[in-house]
């Protein structure tokens, strides 16, 4: 691996150090120092998840959207879906469930 590489490797991953930590860190601040409504709370901190998401996909994992890493992309996507299909049809049947218990 030649030195340019490294370098621009170790930055990337120190990029994404500081920004994980500090998306990490606003949200505790938030819950621990209620200053806003709940709701706009649960925002910030939903959007900030979503903010971190794409610092760990483009800082750790390496996942841009350049021509080379588009496979990686749209496995990425597939196994979202596939995720998402999964947890939306397991809280659909688990209402179901609760529904005719009741």
């Amino acid at each position: 691996m030649k030195r340019d590489d490294y370098r621009r490797e170790l930055a990337s991953y120190v990029i994404g150090l500081v920004l994980a930590v500090t998306l990490s860190l606003i949200p505790i601040g938030l819950v621990l120092f209620p200053t806003w409504p709940r709701e706009t709370t649960l925002g910030v901190i939903f959007g900030l998840g979503l903010l971190q998401i794409l610092v760990h996909l483009r800082c750790f994992l390496h996942i841009s959207l350049g021509r080379s890493h588009r496979h990686d992309l749209y496995l990425l996507l597939f196994t979202s879906l596939i995720l998402v299909l999964m947890v939306v049809g397991s809280l659909i049947v688990l209402g179901d469930l609760h529904h005719r218990m009741g």
